[in-house]
């Protein structure tokens, strides 16, 4: 048995590098540790049934032969691999992007090199070998360059890694998808912006919709200002939030803006200010402008936007399988491996009572109680949403609460479900037309 490990507290480039070791040792299973970021946590709330993850705990550590080790060469980095490290006749490979002293690694093989990212490495070797990878995966080694490297602007960034992200970008990786998760430093500068900003913040309805317009004046060069925004929006929970940055001194006006429902398309908006961006996010670069017109302009933009919103009713999945309390759980296993489905709700009349996932035949630890009802072994906190709601909405719970479905609920009655893959088709622009 082969495995791949990273380090504790993974950040993007852990984990795509895990991911990409396991496109060059086929054979091998990526262990995800279990300490992550907080925008890596998010990221895999979304897509991780899209790669194949392990607990380190769901691995018969006995009957490893190979160790391989990415984006670090220290022991006390890693989580529970002490007796691999020390047993005769384990094979260790360690990829690492920087020599530290206290590497104590001892590795059969090592790829070390002095690079902007680990992912770089071995994206490099996968390019070497002509390895397939999918746009989803090109988006996540991106993210692990862009990372740890700023997105190519910190000084350990080298040749290897632009390369290696013009390599990606040629796979199709989506950067729109990066800025959902990757975000800027937010230091005193951007603190002082924000504090102003809700210092002076008005609500507005518009088109059915709540908006905060905020005009504030900045001085020189002033990055983060999109971070701003984001923690303004979240703050005065609006469903779209615009920060118009004026710099008197140089006559420019930046103008930033956030959405979270899909009526609202920000890159819509923003190109008709002359800047651009996609549905969630834009923005646009003025010269010359009074900021009070530019408010206006906004306002008039919204009022002037009648795309057609997208909404959980339009993506959801239905009719929908479902099974009752009583339903024996082979009957359940016998369901999920036909459908392909990786959870059914649980219904008692036409009322939801529970969800069943292939998380929970974890919990099945004999053959009999296989036997037992779906009531003994359904997770009963169930999350719901109505269709009228937007898929940024239905995204936001489905990463707060670490799940992959939704059931559709209206006046009470199951309608459909909605699944992290529905989710993902609408963010990767793969809804039919």
């Amino acid at each position: 048995m082969e495995i791949i490990v990273t380090h504790k507290n993974a950040d993007f480039d852990a984990l795509s590098s895990l991911v990409a070791a396991s496109i060059i040792y086929p054979h091998a299973t990526p262990i995800v540790p279990k300490t992550l970021n907080p925008n890596v946590r998010a990221f895999l709330s979304i897509h991780k049934d899209l790669f194949p993850l392990l607990d380190l705990g769901a691995i018969d550590l006995e009957k490893v032969t190979r160790l391989v080790v990415v984006d670090t060469a220290q022991r006390a980095r890693v989580e529970g691999i002490s007796d691999l490290l020390a047993r005769p006749g384990v094979e260790i490979h360690v990829w690492d992007h920087h020599e530290h002293r206290s590497d104590d690694i001892q590795a059969t093989v090592l790829y070390q090199e002095n690079v902007g990212s680990a992912t770089t490495l071995l994206v490099a070797e996968m390019e070497k070998g002509e390895a397939r990878i999918s746009p989803i995966q090109a988006t996540l080694f991106l993210a692990g360059i862009y990372e740890d490297t700023g997105n190519l602007t910190f000084s350990n960034t080298t040749a290897k890694d632009a390369r290696a992200a013009a390599y990606l970008l040629e796979q199709q990786a989506d950067l729109n998808v990066l800025k959902n998760f990757l975000r800027p430093a937010y230091g005193l500068k951007q603190k002082q912006i924000l504090f102003e900003m809700l210092q002076h913040s008005r609500r507005t309805k518009l088109n059915g919709y709540h908006i905060s317009i905020n005009k504030v004046p900045i001085e020189g060069h002033t990055p983060g200002l999109a971070v701003v925004v984001d923690m303004y929006q979240d703050i005065v929970n609006v469903d779209a939030a615009f920060g118009i940055f004026t710099d008197r001194g140089k006559a420019r006006t930046m103008v930033i803006g956030r959405s979270e429902v899909a009526g609202l398309n920000m890159g819509m908006i923003m190109r008709s200010m002359g800047g651009g961006g996609h549905p969630g996010a834009g923005s646009a670069l003025l010269r010359k402008v009074n900021p009070d017109a530019v408010e206006e302009w906004i306002v008039e933009l919204i009022k002037g936007n009648q795309q057609s919103s997208v909404r959980i009713g339009d993506l959801m999945s239905f009719p929908v399988m479902t099974v009752s309390l009583e339903t024996p759980m082979e009957e359940v296993a016998a369901i999920l491996r036909k459908t392909g489905y990786t959870g059914v709700p649980v219904v008692e009349g036409k009322k939801i009572a529970g969800i069943i996932s292939r998380r929970d035949f974890r919990k099945v630890k004999k053959a009999s109680q296989l036997k037992a009802p779906a009531k003994a072994f359904m997770s009963g906190k169930v999350f719901d949403i109505p269709p009228e709601s937007s898929v940024l909405q239905a995204a936001r719970i489905m990463i707060k609460h670490d799940i992959g479905r939704l059931p559709v609920v209206e006046n009470g009655d199951l309608i459909g479900i909605v699944t992290r893959s529905d989710t993902m088709r609408y963010f990767y622009d793969m809804l039919p037309d």
